[in-house]
């Protein structure tokens, strides 16, 4: 799928933020914010290019490995890798604060898209990755870490109780 960078993302009508440990479950909402497409490349279509703060990346993983976002049935395999070679496989999205009421969308390929094909994000979700408390983010989990995309009212699943 093909979003140009920071247009209006609407693949998913709901956001769904699913756990990553134990306990398992996830929070379903209807987003009342901007979401903004970030990375969404796809194969026979330009993108910009082009050197990015060392720290972008390994910021996108501690984000990456903190959310699990819309994840889908089966995996995306990136098809900007050049034929012969194993293609990295994503599922899922992530998710990045930005302005008051804006969050980036991105795919949780991004980060390979950034070091492998040397896609440069627009300098907005760069300053957004780098401005996210990593430290934070990376000892817990919502809903202690309060996304600020996440209503305070959105409602729980927990998948152990039957």
């Amino acid at each position: 799928m093909h979003y140009p960078d920071l247009a209006a993302y609407d693949y998913l009508p709901e956001e769904h933020f699913t756990d990553r440990e134990p306990p398992f479950g996830d929070v379903s909402f209807r987003p009342a914010y901007a979401r903004l497409a970030v990375g969404w490349l796809a194969a026979g279509r330009p993108y910009p290019v082009g050197p990015v703060p060392a720290a972008l990346t390994r910021r996108l993983a501690v984000i990456g490995a903190v959310q699990r976002v819309n994840l889908c049935l089966g995996y995306h395999e990136c098809d900007l890798c050049p034929p012969g070679q194993r293609p990295p496989e994503g599922n899922g999205e992530l998710r990045v604060p930005g302005a008051p009421g804006v969050a980036y969308a991105a795919p949780v390929l991004i980060g390979h898209y950034v070091t492998g094909h040397g896609y440069r994000p627009p300098p907005e979700f760069v300053a957004a990755v780098l401005a996210v408390d990593v430290d934070a983010w990376s000892r817990s989990r919502w809903p202690e870490l309060p996304f600020p995309w996440i209503p305070a009212d959105a409602k729980y699943w927990d998948w152990t109780v039957e």
